[in-house]
């Protein structure tokens, strides 16, 4: 007898579908609305289950579709950041935008900058230290995005959310720290800026001088200033006032770059001068001597924002919250530690 040959039969040969959001919801054995949630990052989807529908998608090949996407709903995935041109070389804003950046990058978002009020396509809008008197940043504020920012907004408009730090209790517990290793006579050399940030502190510094029956001793310097500009502010302030046996530096990288200064006034940092930043960053850590300062958890910051914007987004937070990220004092030899 002739035997037949066997042969399997035919596979399909063509194109293979693209995975769908519901081929990884059936993988992960979650609903759609659970997988969008996890893939997106929104959501209040438990640890164990985001795991499940991230393996179900990458075991899948599954890529979304944004542009279907944003066509049905009018969601861009793309969330914008505004920072002012002039601070972008300071550490604090560097860090700031990588922790935005990462936040978003796992929520599935895209990051765009923006320079000036026009705003590009976008769900949100984050705001990094908004000055009230920026024309850019009021136009930005009514907008009509839901817009969260980092520190509070001392203009008109109100923000859907804000992150804030408690700077007024941070600056009081350092300038008890300095009266405990024995100043007397703490000079501040504050931001000229009308960040909310910025006014605290120098509020804060002339209600603690109030309250110790101690003459301030102020001084502002233009936000972002050079280190020439910022020399100058401290020799002055020295020659004039050789009594000052602690200076504070409000701005981002100030009391490093005015160290030179205080040397040439025949001043000793952590003996005779204690000095001390309101903004810690590497050049804190790596000066000599090290220098006392308040850790403001930029990247942390910028990651917060990004949270609560998505919260905002997804209808999880209602508009007006209001959140406060912790700051530490970090003690260093610069103020006779």
């Amino acid at each position: 007898m002739k035997q037949v040959p066997t042969s399997s039969p035919r596979r399909p040969t063509g194109p293979v579908a693209p995975a769908t959001l519901a081929d990884v919801a059936r993988g992960a054995g979650v609903s759609k609305t659970t997988a969008s949630d996890a893939l997106r990052g929104h959501g209040r989807v438990s640890d164990a289950t985001r795991r499940a529908v991230l393996d179900a998608a990458v075991r899948l090949g599954y890529t979304p579709n944004r542009s279907a996407r944003t066509l049905r709903t009018s969601v861009t995935d793309t969330i914008a950041l505004h920072i002012p041109e002039f601070l972008t070389s300071a550490e604090y804003y560097m860090s700031f935008v990588f922790g935005v950046a990462e936040q978003a990058a796992r929520a599935g978002l895209n990051v765009t900058l923006v320079s000036s009020g026009r705003l590009p396509q976008a769900d949100g809008l984050i705001l990094c230290d908004p000055m009230p008197d920026n024309p850019v940043v009021d136009q930005l504020m009514s907008a009509g995005r839901p817009v969260v920012t980092a520190e509070r907004y001392g203009g008109e408009g109100q923000p859907a959310g804000v992150v804030w730090s408690d700077h007024e209790t941070a600056l009081t517990e350092l300038l008890e720290h300095l009266r405990a290793r024995g100043a007397r006579r703490p000079a501040f050399i504050a931001s000229d800026t009308t960040a909310d940030w910025a006014l605290t502190l120098q509020r804060t510094y002339a209600h603690w001088c109030a309250g110790r029956d101690v003459r301030p001793l102020l001084r502002k310097a233009p936000f972002g200033s050079s280190p020439e500009v910022l020399r100058g502010v401290v020799g002055q302030l020295l020659a004039e006032n050789p009594e000052a046996d602690a200076i504070v530096c409000a701005a981002d990288g100030a009391a490093a770059a005015v160290l030179p200064e205080i040397r040439s006034a025949g001043r000793v940092v952590g003996e005779d001068l204690l000095l001390a930043s309101c903004v810690d960053s590497p050049a804190m850590r790596t000066a000599e001597p090290p220098i006392t300062a308040i850790d403001l958890k930029p990247r942390r910051m910028g990651a917060e924002c990004v949270r609560l914007l998505c919260e905002i987004l997804a209808g999880q937070a209602r508009r007006g919250t209001a959140r406060t990220l912790a700051i530490d004092m970090i003690v260093r030899a610069s103020t006779g530690s």
